[in-house]
């Protein structure tokens, strides 16, 4: 069965988040220790022991949420012969899905989070919500309704029934009761520092290219599906392109699900914090095999899964 490995954004932390992988495998703790140290910076503390709010800073969220992941990537490796057909991650989730097809090293990943937090931090302005049970078609007319009051953009298309917009407060507010009248279920602000996935964040991609421009990065070892256009990628110096207009652009999420089921994935794993993933894939592809990889017991269940094949 043709498998993939998907990486979760931000969103997905949690106080304690990797702590029983660290406690049961030695090659987590490898990956925990290892972060420690490129970071020169206590990042296994903010996934064990972090509060909410240091939790929500997303300077540390990012790399947090990165170094649970690759932890969870490297025990599904070492207890499984599992070889992804494809990988793919949401928004941050795409650095680690980076180091899985072997773009990026550890080092590279962890100090791209970091500096894509920290310029990320840096723009305050704007906000986010999420938007439930409305089409495309009908999102697009309610960005173009409130252009003469502010701008609107689409951060994330979800799932066919989920898409986050990003953008200018009282715009966003304005869309939200457009949508409400026009037939959607929820509009729900979103709890966020900034308008990421917006034309804000385009004032920081200079400074973002500059940095990752210092790192000699690599061709993918397998196809990673990106966040800007839902294509597949192999080249090293595309990946260096996309990594900064994804600051800006679209997060073509379902477009990406689809189009890796189309090119024969029937199994999706997610390996990282929390199931959001693998909540969505069940909503995108009901068919397809959903699983989720975050602590010793979801391990376990893949290995049942597996020896029962």
């Amino acid at each position: 069965m043709d498998t993939v490995f998907l990486f979760p954004g931000q969103g997905s932390q949690y106080s304690g988040m990797g702590k029983d992988l660290y406690d049961n495998f030695s090659i987590a703790k490898d990956v925990f220790n290892a972060a420690d140290d490129f970071l020169n910076y206590k990042i296994s503390k903010v996934c064990f022991e972090g509060s909410e709010e240091e939790l929500k800073q997303t300077q540390l969220t990012q790399p947090a949420i990165a170094t649970v992941s690759i932890a969870c990537l490297e025990v599904l490796k070492s207890e499984t012969n599992l070889q992804p057909k494809f990988v793919a991650g949401h928004s941050l989730g795409e650095y680690p899905a980076l180091y899985a097809a072997g773009v990026l090293t550890l080092e590279q990943t962890m100090k791209f989070l970091w500096e894509r937090g920290r310029l990320m931090s840096t723009t305050k302005s704007g906000g986010m919500a999420a938007v439930i049970g409305s089409d495309d078609e009908t999102i697009l007319k309610a960005i173009n309704e409130v252009k003469n009051i502010g701008y609107v953009g689409v951060a994330n298309y979800n799932s066919p029934a989920q898409t986050v917009l990003t953008g200018e407060k009282d715009a966003l507010e304005k869309a939200g009761e457009y949508l409400m009248q026009n037939g959607a279920k929820r509009f729900i602000p979103l709890a966020v520092s900034g308008a990421f996935h917006s034309e804000f964040m385009k004032e920081i991609s200079n400074d973002f290219q500059n940095f990752i421009q210092n790192y000699e990065i690599s061709d993918a070892k397998i196809p990673v599906i990106t966040n800007v256009d839902a294509e597949f990628e192999t080249k090293k110096e595309n990946f260096k392109t996309k990594m900064v207009q994804q600051l800006y652009t679209s997060v073509h999420w379902y477009q990406s699900i689809q189009k890796m089921s189309e090119n024969g994935a029937e199994r999706f794993i997610e390996a990282g914090p929390g199931k959001v993933l693998t909540g969505l894939n069940k909503k995108i592809l009901p068919e397809a095999e959903a699983l989720n990889v975050n602590n010793t017991e979801t391990i376990k269940n893949i290995i049942d899964i597996l020896n029962k094949e």
